[in-house]
């Protein structure tokens, strides 16, 4: 069976960013062992425990769009490659990238290979685990009921999207892929962060489609 084209990185020794009008910052030791945790208002300087020095200020916002703009690019390469449609998935763990894929359908004559779907699969296999608690998602498009589904049952804990739906179904994409966050009672039973990328990053993730829309036909 052939590999996913998928990218890998090594866990990070840090973690830090902005919630609620606070900036965090947590020095990270190992998985599941946290230890400097500082919390001050926007502007002050987070400092780690005594003797650990000083962590950098970087926003949530900032390390949303650095991640968003890597599942964009994905989306371009599975088209570029012949892979598949214009969907890209990153899965993110403790601020380091642990798997970058593309959608692989037509690679793989198989229609459940989605951008999401493929990057869990893969983190899975990456980890060593079925579980992603600890694990964070990006994708360059609103999830399809599928993927959204296959997020839930991995329990990924934070989902960030790029596209609204309507901007793949603008070039023939079946409308039902507007469904899994909207107005189904599964979004709101889900137990997980969910957030509609804003500003570039959002702009970069809907011209994905209109860019490729000429290069793609799956049917």
């Amino acid at each position: 069976m052939e590999e996913a084209q998928c990218t890998s990185l090594s866990p990070p020794l840090s973690l830090h960013g902005q919630f609620d009008g606070f900036l965090w910052s947590v020095a990270v030791i190992n998985p599941g062992f946290c230890f400097g945790v500082s919390k001050l208002r926007f502007g002050s300087v987070l400092d780690a425990d005594p003797g650990h020095g000083k962590l950098p200020l970087v926003s949530v916002q900032d390390r949303d769009h650095k991640f968003l703009t890597k599942a964009v690019e994905e989306a371009y390469r599975g088209v570029e490659c012949s892979d598949g449609g214009p969907f890209g998935a990153v899965v993110v763990r403790n601020d380091e990238v642990v798997v970058s894929c593309h959608n692989m359908v037509l690679k793989h004559t198989d229609p459940t290979a989605h951008a999401e779907v493929t990057a869990i699969r893969e983190a899975c296999k990456k980890l060593g685990k079925i579980e992603l608690s600890d694990c964070e998602i990006y994708a360059s498009c609103e999830p399809c009921p599928m993927c959204f589904g296959a997020v839930h049952l991995s329990r990924i804990k934070r989902l960030v999207y790029g596209a609204k739906a309507e901007a793949a179904i603008a070039i023939g994409f079946d409308d039902f892929i507007a469904d899994a966050l909207r107005g189904t009672g599964y979004y709101q039973k889900a137990n997980m962060e969910i957030k509609k990328a804003d500003g570039n990053g959002a702009l970069l993730a809907e011209q994905v489609f209109e860019k490729t829309k000429e290069k793609f036909q799956m049917y």
